[in-house]
């Protein structure tokens, strides 16, 4: 794989941690080298409550990202922040990289309409999206 360094902002539902840990090493497994600007469960962002003051969090950790990941879960189409990160991702341009989940019987159709590429539960086709998108 390239060299290249790519900056991601992996979106996810925390309620499925454990699919945002495996995307990070399928990510890995495929050769990709990244800085993973999302917003872990670990270490949240901190604001006073105001959903502007998110949305402005949201919007700096993703300006200068290479590429928006996102899992594209049927829970995506429900969450309101993955919603909101997806809109941010279009209002700068960023392209988006829907991954589907491996054995998922259902998918986000938010998530894929906006995505510019759908792909696999597979580090291959995850890390030729990067490389190809980003």
């Amino acid at each position: 794989m390239s060299s290249k360094m790519y900056r991601l902002f992996i979106s996810h539902s925390w309620a499925y941690g454990d699919r945002y840990d495996r995307l990070i090493e399928l990510i890995e497994n495929g050769g990709v080298a990244f800085y993973d600007h999302s917003v872990p469960q670990y270490d949240p962002i901190h604001t006073n409550g105001s959903d502007e003051e998110l949305r402005d969090a949201i919007r700096a950790k993703m300006r200068g990202v290479s590429a928006v990941v996102v899992l594209a879960g049927v829970y995506a189409s429900y969450s309101r922040w993955i919603k909101e990160e997806i809109e941010i991702a279009l209002e700068f341009g960023k392209p988006i990289i829907a991954v589907e989940y491996w054995g998922a019987q259902r998918t986000s159709r938010v998530v894929k309409n906006a995505a510019d590429v759908v792909v696999r539960w597979q580090s291959a086709s995850i890390a030729g999206a990067i490389t190809d998108y980003a």
